[in-house]
């Protein structure tokens, strides 16, 4: 691996809590390093590892430790202990939900791209307890979702909003897209509802039609998907920018938050929740 960055984003999703757990490797100039950060509805943590703790035995199905910990299609296990921070737990998911294709579609063979991103279940379950600095995160029967990136850089400024709800889950994301000497807003937007994938992106014709006030609004023909941010606590992440995690990026793991998805007009899916995720870097 050169520079650059790949992450896995691992999210864990009760009626009462959320989890999210993103071990990545990263690196710049010959400086390698990895990393496992942990967020919660009330924290964020940055555990940084050597280099020689990242074991990427495979990459599909995944199979990577970090240093103690086990990331794969079956779970995850976590041994940390750190003076500030002692994490332990395990949790495992049932079959993973996989998109009936690649989330960039046909824009993930685009060469020069900054980030590559991937979704690779987007609804699963999941069972299991981590312990954070004595708190208890159990998931009984809870959900999941599983998504990675990789590539230089974040983008400059981006949008994205997931959650979980019964019987489905939905992601959306825009971004500003550099591409060549110009730059585009591309957007992505999945619901997976009652059995059925429904799919709105740039590559198949999508626009952004309105984005700011906490609201991102996407039309694809007859279809419209609208996300609100309503409230939410935000708490920092690390991002990459030219390999090195020196970014910093504001996510609320467990806001509440609107969705609206219609097809001519009428309401096809709507949901309010408090156990939604934004992660925004557009001036909203």
């Amino acid at each position: 691996m050169g520079n650059g960055f790949c992450g896995w984003y691992f999210k864990c999703q009760s009626k009462e809590q959320v989890l999210a757990v993103i071990p990545a490797w990263h690196g710049e100039n010959g400086n390698r390093c990895c990393s496992i950060q942990l967020l919660t509805e009330d924290g964020a943590w940055n555990v940084p590892f050597p280099s020689g703790a990242f074991c990427l035995k495979q990459e599909d199905p995944l199979y990577l430790t970090i240093g103690e910990n086990l990331f794969c299609e079956k779970g995850f296990l976590l041994n940390i202990h750190r003076q500030d921070l002692t994490v332990t737990g395990t949790v495992e998911f049932g079959p993973l939900a996989p998109p009936r294709y690649h989330f960039m579609g046909p824009f993930r063979w685009i060469p020069g791209l900054e980030c590559r991103h991937e979704v690779v279940s987007m609804i699963h379950r999941v069972r299991g307890k981590v312990t954070i600095n004595g708190r208890v995160y159990d998931f009984p029967r809870g959900a999941g979702y599983w998504e990675g990136d990789r590539g230089r850089s974040f983008p400059r400024e981006y949008v994205w909003t997931q959650c979980c709800f019964p019987g489905g889950s939905l992601m959306l994301a825009a971004a500003d897209v550099p591409l060549g000497p110009g730059r585009l807003l591309g957007t992505v937007g999945i619901l997976f509802w009652r059995g059925r994938e429904y799919r709105l992106a740039t590559y198949l014709g999508a626009k952004v039609e309105s984005l700011g006030k906490g609201t991102i609004r996407v039309r694809q023909g007859r279809d419209v998907l609208t996300a609100t941010l309503l409230e939410g606590r935000e708490r920092s992440l690390r991002a990459p920018a030219k390999g090195a995690m020196s970014r910093t990026v504001g996510e609320s793991l467990a806001c509440r938050a609107r969705y609206l998805f219609q097809r001519d007009g009428e309401t096809v899916f709507a949901l309010e929740s408090d156990q939604a995720s934004f992660e925004y870097e557009f001036p909203f």
